[in-house]
């Protein structure tokens, strides 16, 4: 996974798909890419709160995704409170197809 971009409640990263990653029925298995969108998650929320950790995640998988694809994730803080961030993500492929939406929740530490 590579960070493409960072800025305040914002992250955009991405990962290229491997042979390895893939299930039984040749699809990369939903843990991938739910992966990635945790990644945009912790870049984005750690953003605005330091320390943070997750305190729930949600992902709907919309479309498959396979060997060679290139996915990328991006997140946006949508709310930041005194006890909670709430977070919104999308994952795509290259050519801008939607893959999979998730919604997070991260709580502050300090």
């Amino acid at each position: 996974m590579r960070l493409l971009e960072l800025s305040q409640g914002y992250a955009r990263v991405a990962a290229k798909l491997r042979p390895e990653y893939l299930n039984f029925n040749g699809m990369v298995f939903g843990g991938i890419i739910m992966s990635l969108a945790d990644q945009a998650f912790a870049y984005a929320t750690n953003s605005v709160i330091t320390p943070n950790v997750a305190s729930q995640f949600n992902i709907h998988f919309i479309a498959g995704a396979t060997s060679g694809d290139e996915l990328i994730a991006e997140c946006r803080v949508v709310r930041t409170g005194r006890r909670v961030c709430i977070s919104e993500m999308t994952v795509t492929n290259q050519d801008g197809k939607l893959i999979a939406k998730a919604t997070g929740t991260t709580i502050p530490l300090v």
